[in-house]
């Protein structure tokens, strides 16, 4: 089960099978991940208030890695996106909203509708595996995943909270290390469509891992 906000998602029949999209490059929501967005085209405007009025849930997508353009005119889409619930909304005042999206579970991208709307909708399939992530999480390895993450510090000059990394569930720490990691789209893609959280954990961990190297090639030193 997901939790997010008011709404527990069990089973297949919660999840809409329609939603809006949003595409953004570079932008990764995995679920029981919290991502802030500024909402400021008047298309993702109206997209948001017929969210708002409905399910409350989107899905958030990113534009493929070719650059092929669709008959519309619209960039082409991944396979692979997150569906996430509307958690909270601001109103800045000057035509924007502000809002949090709680991530719900990964979703196969079957195929456009057709609306009228100026916004993207399409058909698609969740991913249901993500609704119970518990056991997965039981199978992550935390201390390598530590290890790597404080060697990333340390090689980039950062500091964390490292009270708060004690504090947080396996789930929770992979998927804020994920979503916060600084990496490119592709990278990013390949963390979202992990099998489970397990190799999502071993994924970011060989990515790290990949980006040190250079670094330390770059400096003229090689890590081992």
């Amino acid at each position: 089960m997901v939790v997010a906000g008011n709404v527990n998602y069990r089973s297949e029949s919660d999840l809409p099978r329609e939603v809006a999209l949003f595409p953004l490059e570079g932008a990764l929501l995995l679920p029981g991940g919290q991502m802030p967005l500024n909402i400021f085209e008047p298309r993702y405007l109206a997209m948001i208030d017929e969210a708002m009025a409905g399910t409350r849930v989107i899905g958030m997508i990113q534009p493929s890695f070719d650059g092929a353009v669709g008959k519309d005119g619209e960039p082409a889409l991944c396979e692979v996106g997150c569906l996430g619930r509307i958690t909270s909304l601001a109103e800045t005042g000057d035509g924007r909203y502000i809002i949090n999206l709680h991530g719900i579970a990964r979703f196969r991208l079957e195929g456009e509708i057709g609306t009228g709307q100026p916004y993207r909708q399409a058909r698609v399939t969740p991913f249901l595996c993500d609704l119970d992530q518990d056991a997965e999480a039981e199978l992550v390895d935390r201390d390598t995943l530590l290890r790597t993450f404080r060697s990333y510090l340390e090689a980039n000059q950062l500091e964390a909270d490292w009270d708060s990394v004690a504090k947080a569930s396996n789930e929770m720490l992979v998927n804020a290390m994920c979503m916060m990691a600084p990496y490119g789209a592709a990278e990013k893609q390949a963390l979202l469509e992990a099998n489970d959280l397990k190799t999502r954990a071993e994924t970011l961990i060989a990515i790290t891992e990949i980006q040190l190297a250079r670094q330390g090639s770059d400096d003229g030193v090689i890590l081992q």
